[in-house]
This record gives C-alpha cells, sequence and structure tokens, in this order.
C-alpha cells in the first residue's frame, strides 16, 4: 500500500463511521495505548488474541495486525499516513493475507479493501476525548454500499475495543 501521499478527502456521499469518547486519563497515556505494541494488543480486537507483528508508528511505517479465533487467524496491516504525537494518528487500514498482502475480507467480500482511519486525542482537564473515523478508501459503488449497511453494527466491534481501553488506563493508573 503506498503511502507517498496523503489521501484526497472522502466525498461527501461517502458513509463515514464516527466513534467518539471520553477517557479520564491524560492524552499521553492514551496515546500510549495506541502505539505501544504490549499495550495496544490488550485491547483491540475484543474476543480474541491479538498479537502486534510490527508497530512502526511513523509516516510510512506499518501496523501488522494478526487476530487469532478458535476458526482459524485474521490479519490486518495499517499504514500510517500522518502520526502527530500525540494528537493525531491517519493510517489506511486493510485486510490482508498471512504475508500482509491486501485481500478482500473472506467473510464480506464487498467490505472496503482499505479505510481511512484519523484518530485524534484532545485533552481537556486530565481527560482525553478520542474521536475516531473510519471510511472507506478509493473504494468501489458495491465496497460503499457494502460499508454503509455495516454502520449500524460497527460499535459492537470498536465498542468494545473501546470498554476495553477504559479497563486498561484505569490499571495503568492504578
Amino acid at each position: 500500500m503506498s503511502t507517498d501521499t496523503a489521501p484526497a478527502t472522502p466525498a461527501a456521499d461517502t458513509p463515514t463511521y464516527v466513534l467518539e469518547r471520553t477517557f479520564d486519563a491524560p492524552r499521553a497515556m492514551v496515546w500510549r495505548t495506541w502505539t505501544e505494541p504490549a499495550l495496544l494488543a490488550r485491547w483491540y480486537g475484543p474476543n480474541v488474541e491479538t498479537v502486534i507483528h510490527a508497530l512502526d508508528v511513523r509516516p510510512g511505517g506499518a501496523w501488522l495486525n494478526e487476530m487469532r479465533m478458535a476458526n482459524g487467524s485474521g490479519y490486518q496491516r495499517a499504514d500510517y499516513l500522518e502520526v502527530t504525537p500525540p494528537e493525531k494518528l491517519v493510517m489506511l487500514m486493510a485486510t490482508t493475507d498471512k504475508d500482509w498482502v491486501i485481500t478482500p475480507n473472506p467473510m464480506m467480500p464487498d467490505w472496503p479493501r482499505v479505510l481511512l482511519t484519523t484518530v485524534t486525542f484532545e485533552e481537556t482537564g486530565g481527560t482525553t476525548r478520542m474521536r475516531l473515523t473510519w471510511t472507506p478508501h478509493d473504494a468501489t459503488e458495491a465496497e460503499r454500499a457494502c460499508f454503509a449497511q455495516a454502520l449500524a453494527g460497527l460499535d459492537s466491534g470498536w465498542g468494545g475495543g473501546m470498554e476495553l481501553l477504559a479497563k486498561l488506563l484505569d490499571e495503568l493508573q492504578g
């Protein structure tokens, strides 16, 4: 996946998932949970074993992620486009095969091959407001339609991860 240039802004009619969550933790700590492999593996992918194979958090770097489930593993990669510590992460996320080559999602063939993911972190009075947006990138009409149909259910996966993240942040603060 090329990361030489920033992706174009999605068209106004492109479906977008938005997740906002406020954590009772300082921004630097929330940032760490997205950028340190041992912490990221503890909350990303609820109800599965998450294995971080690589996490190079810099423009041009990649996050290679395996989610081990009872029926086998799922693989994902994220290629970082923008990294502004501790404020913002912009990446292109995709389903891959075990060799980290982008492939269609085996359970949803029309799922977007690549999703533009932006995560921002804003601190106010010791709490951190995290905002994640997820939108199909260079997607076909079928991929945009599949993503639009799935929007209502995306909170179950991301929401479960956010619950784990909140517990991890509580633990880190003792």
